[in-house]
């Protein structure tokens, strides 16, 4: 079955099958900054957004993305470069792997919340899971980037 959909601000038209999960079309069309972790929406590397919400692409259904707009890191490079000065700054970049998901889930975070306490950073961060770093890093660039500190 075909879908049509807006990635990252250019119209298309995607051939699903109704059991493929998004990430796994976004992997087939090109995407490959979406990433594939746990396939349980547990670990989210697979973060990207629908209609600016970040969802967990490896637990969705494609047919569910059909007539929205899906954003990949590749749709907010600006920003995206942005929030990895703050990480490089505090010695917290990654290997790359985990970075397009975590990133996308800081980016709608920076989006979504307004004058958030530590707390909640890390609370919405829950889900995001990094295989090669800490978290302490992390939180710092991420307290600078929201202005927290």
């Amino acid at each position: 079955m075909e879908i049509k959909v807006t990635i990252n601000n250019e119209d298309k038209i995607l051939n699903i099958e109704y059991d493929e999960f998004l990430s796994e079309v976004l992997r087939k069309y090109g995407y490959l900054s979406v990433k594939k972790g746990c396939d349980t929406g547990s670990c989210g590397l697979c973060t990207i957004w629908i209609d600016a919400k970040p969802i967990l692409s490896c637990s969705t259904l494609a047919i569910k993305a059909n007539g929205k707009n899906i954003t990949t890191i590749e749709g907010v490079q600006k920003e995206a470069t942005e929030f990895a000065e703050f990480l490089v700054n505090e010695g917290a970049e990654q290997c790359g792997f985990c970075s397009p998901g975590f990133i996308m889930t800081v980016l709608a975070m920076k989006r979504e919340l307004k004058n958030p306490t530590k707390d909640d950073i890390i609370h919405y961060l829950t889900g995001n899971l990094c295989r090669c770093t800490g978290y302490v890093g992390q939180l710092r660039a991420i307290l600078k980037y929201m202005e927290v500190v």
